[in-house]
């Protein structure tokens, strides 16, 4: 395989691998993996029907306002390994060869990443080089010649690779950029950001500002977006500059000042978010849309940009403020849209209104609308998730797992909902259960922060230091202070006897974290076992805070105990026992 991404763009090789394979694959395997190889091989359409589809892809382009998140890929890789893997184990071990890796797309060496670490070698022997046969060069007038032959096979493929490189070098400006403006649209649909930025950033010094004012500021905001979403602000925010020196447009004006206060609000750097210079460029935003005439447009552009400015209220602390905002963007919608328009712009603002509405301690007014937004839109696997953590919440178990386990079965496979199941089976007693739906969504993401914080603690609490160990210090080097990856190394250290080094880790979370309980449990017992029962106690008191637990209280217990203070550990007890009246080390303890 060639993975040359001037040939075919993002997934190339992703994308050549699934045409040799799905054509005489098992069917059912390939309908179930529908998703992923549409996206990695657009022109095998006609062969893989698609069976899992959203709101959005019934939608015209100006209504599928949401971007894909820069993990979108990772889904993708993820998903089509799943389909190598049963395909290999059914039809037997192959080598994959793979040249021009250095020409690659991210998208392919994300794959290629991926493959190796979720296909054993006993089914798939992967191998890479960087050279082959070099191209001849062609003149400025053979470009030409190869980009319309290559329009005139149409296929997807050719569209985001060679026909934009070939125009490039060709000897029509414009026509170099009307295909770089179509395949930055296609990439940026597909979620492809790092080939958006590429292409939109080859194709904005061949575009004239003046006299394509419309095509120009398409291939900005779709380079900027992609940017950014790339932890790549300061040029997305260069480019967002730029339009205002370039553009009069107040629809233009708006739009950069909603998408500055965005990079502002949501630098991926917590340390350079600004909230007071977020909140005065969507005020800017706000202040134009209100102008504009058409109220069908204003309607649309003005609730998009109070929902932005919702999100800086939040960032603000004042989540009251921002359902109002959204409450407003919400009524400006049903009042001047038409019925079916923009349907995806008014879901996002009833799942926000939902977020907010959790904040505020309003859960049935947050299930009301996660109920509407899932029934217009079964399709999207993220809104699962959301509904799901609220009925963890509200204590219905059995319909939060069955929220994770359709997000799982909806779209390509991510780590969130096997992470927020184990959470379920873990509250319930099932720590082996808990354990694998961990490990899965580790298997899926080895970076995912949460899932290496939660296993280790995991881990530590069933006496597996080592790997606990492993995976609160993996963590540790993708976010020093988080903490509760520094919780559960504490526990480790605990365990091991390095009482200084453990104490250390817990001063460091609660640095971090002040109300984080298993900080202040895990300091108390570690006081407790060092000949500190004052301590012992003060922490276990700054545990329970939130709420009497049995375990703590009987912790508690034990350390008034042997700081002399028996009637207080006596009370403890007492209330321990009312909460959890079949332990019987409580039962035991009182009769002492």
């Amino acid at each position: 395989m060639d993975a040359d991404r001037r040939l075919r763009g993002p997934y190339t090789a992703g994308g050549a691998i699934a045409s040799a394979l799905a054509p005489t694959a098992r069917p059912e395997l390939v309908t179930r993996y529908d998703i992923e190889l549409r996206a990695m091989a657009p022109d095998l359409h006609g062969l893989v029907p698609a069976r899992r589809r959203s709101m959005a892809d019934h939608l015209p382009r100006a209504e599928r306002i949401l971007v894909h998140a820069p993990r979108r890929t990772l889904r993708l890789s993820n998903g089509f390994a799943e389909f190598l893997r049963e395909h290999l184990a059914e039809t037997g071990p192959r080598t994959l060869v793979v040249e021009n890796v250095h020409e690659a797309d991210p998208t392919d060496h994300e794959l290629l990443a991926v493959l190796r670490r979720r296909i054993g070698p006993e089914l798939l022997t992967v191998v890479t080089g960087e050279q082959t046969v070099p191209d001849e060069p062609l003149t400025p007038e053979e470009h030409d010649v190869r980009a319309d032959e290559l329009e005139r096979e149409g296929t997807i493929g050719a569209r985001i690779g060679a026909i934009p490189y070939h125009r490039e070098h060709g000897t029509d400006p414009h026509k170099a950029v009307e295909a770089f403006r179509s395949a930055v649209e296609w990439c940026l649909d597909a979620g492809f950001h790092d080939a958006v930025a590429e292409l939109g950033l080859r194709a904005l010094p061949l575009a004239d500002p003046a006299g394509e004012p419309e095509t120009w500021w398409r291939l900005l905001h779709s380079t900027a977006t992609a940017l950014g979403s790339l932890e790549r602000e300061d040029e997305a925010e260069a480019l967002f500059d730029l339009a205002r020196r370039e553009s009069v447009s107040p629809v233009t004006h708006a739009s950069a000042a909603y998408s500055t206060g965005m990079l502002r609000v949501r630098h991926h750097d917590p340390a350079r978010r600004d909230l007071n210079a977020a909140l005065a460029w969507v005020n800017q935003a706000i202040a134009i849309s209100t102008l504009l005439p058409d109220p069908r447009e204003r309607a649309f552009k003005l609730g998009f940009d109070l929902n932005g400015r919702a999100l800086v209220e939040v960032r603000r602390g004042d989540p009251a403020k921002a359902l109002e905002l959204v409450q407003e963007a919400v009524e400006l919608a049903e009042r001047d849209l038409r019925p079916d328009e923009h349907p995806i712009h008014r879901l996002v603002l009833r799942a926000n209104r939902a977020q907010l509405a959790v904040m505020l301690g309003r859960p049935e007014d947050a299930l009301e609308d996660l109920d509407a937004v899932i029934a217009a839109d079964p399709g999207y696997p993220d809104y699962y998730i959301d509904r799901g953590n609220l009925l963890h919440r509200l204590g219905k178990r059995d319909a939060a797992i069955a929220d994770y386990e359709t997000a799982m079965r909806v779209g390509p496979p991510f780590p969130e909902p096997y992470y927020n199941r184990a959470e379920i089976l873990f509250s319930i007693g099932d720590h082996r259960g808990a354990l694998v739906d961990l490990d899965h969504a580790l298997e899926l993401d080895p970076e995912f922060v949460d899932g290496l914080a939660n296993r280790a603690g995991l881990l530590a609490a069933l006496g597996e230091y080592d790997r606990a160990r492993a995976d609160a210090e993996a963590g540790l080097a993708l976010e020093p202070v988080n903490p509760y990856l520094l919780c559960a190394l504490g526990q480790v250290e605990m365990a091991e006897g390095r009482y200084k080094e453990a104490r250390t880790a817990f001063d460091q979370a609660l640095e971090g974290a002040p109300s984080l309980t298993a900080a202040w449990a895990s300091r108390g017992m570690l006081a407790f076992e060092t000949g500190d029962p004052e301590g012992a106690v003060t922490d276990f008191t700054r545990a329970l805070e939130p709420g009497a637990d049995p375990a703590l209280l009987f912790n508690r217990a034990m350390a008034l105990r042997a700081a002399g203070r028996g009637e207080e550990a006596t009370a403890d007890l007492t209330r321990a026992l009312e909460l959890a009246p079949d332990d019987d080390d409580i039962r035991r303890e009182l009769t002492v």
